[in-house]
């Protein structure tokens, strides 16, 4: 048994098809099913049924495969850590971003990051906070923006921006020449919500709860400009963030302030807690941390001459 064994045992229980975990490791199917049957026969255990294209861990596999982590996970920090020795200013960052925050926020700083560190490759991963959250914690991703609040006992975080939600109403609609809302106005309209994998999914819902009503969701996506044009199409109405808003068609969509309770929008950047980071892994939260809170100062001065 060696290492490569136990990356393709977890590998393989992930994705749960042989096919697709050879294509992730870069190795063919034969040469997949040959080392997990070898393994197999050392150990004298089957690890995997097989349930015809699906393969899923038996009892013995779960056992191997709690073990697995940890010593993948370790032997990875050890190449990380020979990595940053021998090449300071290489290296590889795993990070997950909302849709929203991609669009809206990191497009520059990762070109001015870029900049400085042109032998650092970046791979980012589109997704909801839920689901960032969980891949952080597993040790799949280095670091994740997600949408606080969040778990401070696993993660460490800084904040990048605090905004607030707005309304989005077509044109036509009897809300559209007003400018703020109360939350509680929107009881009997048919709204257009994220994923249930997207934190704002369950935020919007807790909000509506607390305002008095159950919101009636027609329909629910995962990109905020597919929810932009159902509202443009007069399907519903929706609930997004101010800097997106700022780029929606006035003459497609009205925007509206949400008050009594305004509902905010507040992203950190996330990492976990006591785990390895590489250089260049913790060259980007000082990286980015430093332009984030310079942003932030700006706009609270900003806000203290409108006042």
């Amino acid at each position: 048994m060696d290492i490569r064994h136990l990356q393709y045992v977890l590998e393989l229980a992930r994705t749960g098809n042989f096919t697709k975990a050879a294509e992730i490791l870069h190795i063919t199917q034969p040469t997949l099913s040959k080392m997990i049957k070898n393994l197999e026969e050392e150990l004298g255990v089957e690890l995997f049924s097989r349930i015809g294209k699906r393969v899923e861990l038996t009892e013995e596999g779960k056992v191997i495969w709690g073990k697995a982590q940890d010593i993948v996970q370790s032997f990875n920090d050890l190449q990380r850590e020979i990595n940053d020795l021998t090449h300071l200013h290489k290296g590889n960052i795993r990070i997950g971003l909302p849709p929203m925050a991609g669009a809206s926020f990191f497009p520059m700083v990762i070109r001015r990051f870029r900049d400085c560190y042109p032998g650092v490759t970046i791979q980012m991963v589109e997704d909801g906070s839920i689901k960032i959250e969980s891949e952080v914690a597993g040790g799949n991703l280095d670091m994740g923006v997600v949408l606080l609040p969040t778990n401070e006992e696993l993660f460490e975080t800084y904040t990048i921006i605090q905004e607030n939600l707005r309304l989005l109403v077509h044109p036509a609609h009897r809300l559209a020449d007003r400018e703020e809302v109360s939350l509680a106005e929107l009881a009997e309209e048919t709204f257009i919500l994220f994923r249930e994998d997207f934190a704002l999914h369950d935020t919007i819902i807790s909000e509506c709860v607390r305002a008095g009503f159950q919101p009636q969701v027609l329909y629910k996506s995962s990109q905020w400009d597919f929810i932009g044009e159902m509202v443009a199409a007069n399907l519903g109405i929706a609930l997004l963030p101010e800097p997106i808003c700022q780029v929606l068609n006035p003459s497609r969509i009205r925007t509206l302030r949400v008050v009594n309770p305004t509902i905010p929008w507040h992203l950190a950047m996330i990492w976990r807690k006591n785990m390895y980071l590489s250089f260049a892994a913790k060259e980007w939260i000082r990286f980015t941390q430093e332009r984030f809170e310079e942003k932030l100062k700006l706009l609270d001065r900003s806000g203290m001459t409108e006042q």
